[in-house]
């Protein structure tokens, strides 16, 4: 659609150059100083239209809220400046007589234009520099969307990672679109396609909830690809997610537990999975078997750590020997904070912890800030 508009901009300003053109010829009939005018305006004419399509072109960020600033500007400076020439004429005619008038002419029109110039440069300056810090009815500061509805749901990568989403959709209780920024979706193939086997299958099972959450008929699912205003490419995904939400009034759906901080901080509402996940109750009760692949030692003398699939760790008493391999655990305490969730348990080779005591967790992951938001895969 744009192209055929570009073309037909091109072909219309060939067409009015090329009339104005003939009926210049047409109406002088000569080779004189008109022919060699109409000729230098119909040449400036397109070469200009081909100067602002290569622009057009090369601008491939337009930041809406900066040319409806600069267009407001526009108007507030030439009604000023109007509202002022009014006032110069009606001075000059009080102050001066009809010969100085004359006399003084150019110089009263120069001083209105320069005047002029002057005011719509402060209207457009004060203006693009204070759009972020008011919010008027006029759309000159910001357009935004006005949502119906539910706000829409923006996932954040560890959560499509995560999988319990595509879960909790398919129960129904989402009402809400729910979006998929690209930014998202570049960093989940990044890691899709990285050469660890741990990020790959993690990366690739974000993938599969997301065809996952596609294929749920009731879910309204989008792919967001649009532009963010003041954002520059070279900033995190988290500070994308946030200026996104605000920009388009949404929720962040994260396990991220930073992320969700500095998202209130910043005044965006938050969905943190792993608090919904810590009012439910944790789905792993002690007493229960599981198995787990030990990956890296704990910080006791007989504990080892592994993860599942969707980033849970869980420290194993009696596995430090066992790295590399799987092993069947028995659990005998889960932790669940809105930091993420913590699995302890013991092998059949440990024996039975005395009684009262459980697997005492890692230091460093007694904080809120211990267990990775984002899936930070351990090294073997």
């Amino acid at each position: 659609m744009i192209h055929a508009i570009r073309i037909l901009f091109i072909l219309l300003v060939s067409a009015v150059a090329s009339i104005y053109l003939w009926a210049t010829i047409s109406g002088d009939g000569t080779a004189g100083r008109g022919n060699v005018v109409a000729w230098a305006i119909m040449l400036g004419g397109v070469t200009t239209t081909f100067a602002l399509i290569i622009i057009d072109l090369l601008t491939k960020k337009k930041n809406l809220s900066s040319l409806s600033g600069l267009m407001f500007g526009l108007v507030v400076g030439m009604v000023v400046s109007l509202g002022l020439g009014y006032l110069i004429d009606q001075a000059t005619r009080i102050l001066l007589d009809e010969s100085s008038r004359k006399a003084y002419g150019s110089l009263i029109e120069g001083t209105k234009l320069l005047t002029a110039l002057m005011i719509c440069y402060v209207a457009v300056s004060f203006i693009l520099q204070t759009k972020d810090d008011f919010r008027f009815i006029i759309p000159y500061v910001e357009f935004q969307r006005a949502t119906k509805g539910p706000r829409p749901m923006i996932l954040d990568t560890s959560v499509i990672i995560d999988g319990r989403i595509a879960d909790m959709a398919e129960t129904g209780v989402f009402e809400s679109p729910i979006i998929i920024p690209r930014f998202v979706l570049n960093e989940l193939q990044t890691i899709a396609d990285s050469g660890d086997r741990l990020k790959r299958s993690r990366g690739r099972r974000g993938l599969e909830v997301l065809e996952k959450l596609k294929a749920m008929p009731r879910i309204d699912v989008r792919f967001w690809d649009g532009t963010l205003a003041n954002i520059p490419e070279t900033e995190g995904v988290d500070q994308k997610l946030v200026a996104m939400a605000q920009q388009e009034g949404g929720r962040i759906v994260t396990n991220d537990y930073n992320l969700n901080k500095v998202a209130q901080l910043r005044g965006v509402s938050v969905v943190n999975l792993n608090t919904i996940a810590d009012a439910l109750k944790p789905v792993v009760l002690p007493g229960e078997s599981m198995k787990v692949r030990i990956v890296k030692p704990g910080e006791g003398p007989a504990q080892g750590v592994g993860y599942l699939e969707d980033g849970t760790m869980v420290v194993v008493e009696g596995a430090r020997d066992k790295i590399g391999n799987e092993v069947e655990l028995i659990v005998t305490n889960a932790l669940q904070t809105a930091a993420g969730k913590m699995i302890f348990g013991r092998t059949d080779s440990a024996g039975a912890l005395p009684h009262g005591s459980h697997a005492r967790p890692p230091r460093a992951a007694t904080g809120a800030a211990s267990v990775p938001a984002r899936p930070v895969e351990p090294t073997t």
